[in-house]
């Protein structure tokens, strides 16, 4: 079933954000996040999203 990205809430895209985590995505789930974090209007609701889905590109460490 195809959804009308308006249509979609917080809680749809804190499902998907854990999704592609349990997939071992977590770009995609920080992304997912992170609009999740924006559709909530409770400032400490939307900074503890970030904190559970952090920016996997900002805390990555490289090796070789």
């Amino acid at each position: 079933m195809i959804r009308d990205p308006a249509d979609l809430t917080s809680a749809d895209y804190l499902d998907g954000a854990r999704e592609m985590a349990a997939a071992n995505r977590p770009y995609l789930a920080h992304l997912l996040a992170e609009e999740a974090a924006q559709r909530t209007t409770d400032s400490a609701t939307a900074a503890s999203i970030r904190a559970t889905y952090p920016d996997p590109t900002a805390t990555r460490e490289e090796t070789g």
